[in-house]
């Protein structure tokens, strides 16, 4: 049996290694950070993630999944604006890579995703008018019609 400087066999410290880095492994293991951040202009509008309240923008949550979420935000004096928002998968959360960036790779990965809102001030509607819809959408019920939603004007 081969032995090193200090009289100990090279098996015993290629063992010894192979224990050290395991412990390594085992011990500090990374993690990935995900991270969405919800802005909206003018700040202050309730968010709602899939129909979940996460607080007042700008607020920052915390998300496992990938893939398409629901986002909502409501203020009041300003339209309501509803979303579906993708969040791609990065490469490092494909299956057999998302393994060691998980639980082997020792440095925490941080994904930070952003998005953004300009809210539309909410559009006063005349009493008139809205008088006149009330009445259009009881007749045409009394008559057994289906009224298409009323659509306001795009803002300029």
């Amino acid at each position: 049996m081969k032995l090193l400087s200090r009289g100990l066999p090279v098996r015993s410290t290629a063992w010894r290694l192979a224990i050290l880095a395991l412990a390594v492994a085992t011990l500090a293991p990374g993690c990935v950070r995900r991270r969405m951040t919800i802005r909206s202009n003018p700040p202050g509008a309730v968010a709602f993630v899939d129909d979940q309240e996460i607080g007042l923008t700008p607020v920052a949550t915390e998300f496992t999944y990938y893939g398409t979420r629901k986002l909502q935000l409501v203020k009041d004096g300003y339209e309501t604006v509803t979303a579906k928002q993708k969040f791609p998968t990065p490469w490092y959360q494909y299956p057999v890579l998302d393994f060691f960036a998980e639980n082997i790779w020792p440095f925490e990965i941080r994904d930070e995703r952003a998005v953004d809102f300009d809210l539309v001030p909410q559009q006063i509607v005349p009493n008139e008018k809205l008088l006149e819809r009330a009445e259009s959408l009881r007749q045409n019920n009394y008559q057994g019609h289906t009224v298409p939603m009323w659509t306001t004007p795009p803002p300029r």
